[in-house]
């Protein structure tokens, strides 16, 4: 028998799936839940007065750098999967980025500027090695049983959302009541946790991404039977200045507004140099997907320009998405009313304790069926990952005793608060945390995926257009709803107090609207592209995965200024109108892009 194969791992199964995927959901979890759990607080911290423990930014610098962040560690995934494929292997790849991550976020939690800084950077590096290597393990550990692949997927996607979400409430809650810090510290502790139980579990992988060798390489070589069409001088020439001129104005894009103009590293263009180096670059790539896309046969080209057309559209997708952790936690914290009192105290204590506790719960099941497998043989690898489930179950349950003790529920002596380190409180309140309303994201993945996806196997699975057309509408009608709500807040103001009800149905529309675009994207890469383009076309959804991420940046900073001049409404209807015009544009261009994919479905 083969060392890897399918049937190796299938000897030691949980839920009827070989335990090096368990280990590969832990990790995700833990990664997803740092990298959510930051990001969550990021632009709270900035914007944040200086009483408050924040550094007081404009909104329009803090979702400058948040742009520039998110954008580039999509970015960096490029390099990552470079480096994992030719140099040090998945495994590696992974270890260094989970490292990286957190130093990253232990380096944030000093909250010196020269600290978050290089958390930032460390953290976009770290992102780029580890987020495309998980699945890169999945796919070679499935690779002899691909009916069991959809469901491996699933579950890997149920860590990721338990991750967030589990990221967003306590990482979150911890930085808006107790301090930034405990916040980003806390995102570190878990980063670190992952990473350990990974390495100390690696050879449950046999040898699957292992560094490449010489033999493995020549095997690898002699399987792939695809024509090459390489780079010439001139295109990879090309290729570089684009690359050069778009890091330079991801970086100098908040660089030059933070700075007040005294970091610039395009002024010598004059005053629209920032747009004239990108508007370059942008130009320049297209000419490039042109002339490499003429270098094909007419079905290879003619399926190259759909995936191309999906990824345009992919951008609008993720720039009006993303305003989750940018416009839409400013309107959750400075534009709506949290407290609560009477019975609405008590229905959110109760459904937050629900929603806390259960999928918890039903994860910690999972971990003691994975422990059955796996304890005698990774002992040091299961009791970091116990630990790690214990420090996540006392949090919350502080957490929850906190809120049940400040709306008035529960009574502690002043002996039992000081020990808990929860300040005491002479009136009953029930505050949201701003965060709180982004975990709703996740929360209606795990709820509404199982629908969407019995609707995408059924008679009435409609076309690849038609689901970035509903995904589209569905975004236009979340917006609609906060728009909706906005109405009544004068242009200027700061300060208002909205009901929560428009956040949560935000969420529920923003939520349904992923699960029919973000699925959906890279399942047609795989399907549509030949092997040998495969490596350059996820470069190219990336890439604009990448633009998307920065254009919900350029959205958000432009929020005050349209606020202050039309109401905070007229800046959620713009981007509802945005969405509607994208969906439209797509349900209408089905019969060409349907033409194109030659009978892929």
């Amino acid at each position: 028998m083969n060392e890897n194969s399918t049937d190796q791992f299938f000897k030691s199964t949980v839920l009827g799936h070989p335990s090096g995927l368990f280990v590969l959901f832990f990790t995700e979890m833990w990664e997803r839940f740092s990298f959510y759990g930051m990001r969550s607080l990021l632009i709270l911290f900035l914007t944040a007065s200086f009483t408050d423990g924040g550094w007081e930014w404009t909104r329009e610098n803090a979702s400058a750098l948040f742009g520039s962040y998110v954008g580039l560690v999509y970015l960096s995934t490029m390099l990552g999967g470079y480096f994992a494929d030719k140099i040090i292997g998945f495994r590696w790849a992974v270890v260094v980025g989970a490292l990286l991550m957190t130093l990253g976020h232990a380096s944030m939690a000093i909250e010196t500027q020269f600290s978050i800084y290089l958390g930032l950077v460390l953290l976009v590096f770290g992102n780029g090695f580890f987020k495309p290597n998980m699945t890169s393990i999945i796919s070679e550990m499935y690779k002899d049983r691909p009916e069991k692949k959809d469901g491996a997927y699933t579950l890997f996607y149920m860590g990721v959302n338990a991750g967030a979400f589990f990221g967003i409430l306590l990482c979150g809650y911890l930085g808006e009541k107790v301090g930034w810090s405990y916040g980003f510290g806390l995102a570190g502790i878990f980063m670190f946790f992952g990473m350990l139980q990974f390495w100390l579990s690696q050879n449950i992988f046999g040898d699957i991404g292992l560094k490449p060798t010489v033999e493995s390489k020549a095997k690898s070589d002699a399987l792939d039977t695809d024509k090459r069409n390489p780079f010439t001088k001139i295109e990879l020439g090309v290729i570089f200045i684009c690359s050069v001129l778009g890091l330079l104005w991801i970086l100098n894009d908040p660089a030059s507004k933070i700075s007040g103009g005294s970091i610039n590293i395009f002024g010598f263009l004059g005053e629209n140099g920032n747009n004239i180096a990108i508007v370059t670059a942008l130009v320049l790539f297209l000419i490039l997907l042109v002339v490499r896309l003429l270098k094909y046969s007419q079905i290879t080209r003619e399926k190259l320009i759909a995936v191309t057309f999906f990824a345009f559209l992919t951008i609008f997708f993720w720039a009006i998405f993303e305003q989750s952790p940018n416009s839409l936690t400013i309107f959750a914290n400075d534009y709506t009313n949290r407290i609560l009192d009477g019975n609405w105290s008590t229905f959110f204590l109760i459904i937050n304790s629900l929603i806390t506790v259960v999928p918890l719960a039903i994860i910690t099941w999972v971990l003691y069926s994975l422990f059955k497998q796996t304890f005698k043989s990774y002992t040091l690898a299961s009791i970091i990952l116990s630990t790690s489930f214990v420090i996540v179950w006392t949090i919350a349950i502080w957490m929850l005793i906190k809120d049940f003790y400040s709306a008035g529920y529960l009574t502690l002596s002043d002996a039992t608060l000081n020990r808990l380190k929860i300040d005491k409180v002479t009136e009953a309140i029930t505050e949201v945390p701003a965060t709180w309303f982004s975990t709703l994201n996740s929360l209606f993945i795990i709820s509404l995926a199982p629908l969407f996806s019995k609707w995408w196997e059924s008679k009435y699975n409609p076309s690849a257009n038609m689901k970035y057309g509903i995904g589209m509408f569905l975004l236009a009608l979340g917006m609609a709803c906060v728009a909706f709500g906005a109405m009544g807040i004068e242009p200027g103001a700061k300060t208002a107090s909205v009901s929560m009800i428009w956040l949560i149905l935000v969420y529920l529309f923003h939520t349904m609207g992923e699960l029919c675009i973000s699925p959906v994207g890279l399942s047609y890469v795989s399907k549509l592209v030949p092997a040998r383009m495969i490596a350059f076309m996820f470069g190219v959804w990336y890439l604009a995965v990448a633009i998307g991420m920065k254009g919900a940046g350029k959205f958000g900073e432009n929020i005050d200024a349209i606020a202050n001049e039309h109401g905070l409404s007229y800046f959620f209807w713009m981007l509802a109108i945005i969405s509607i015009i994208v969906g439209l544009f797509s349900i209408v261009m089905s019969p060409v892009i349907k033409k194109l994919m030659h009978g892929v479905r």
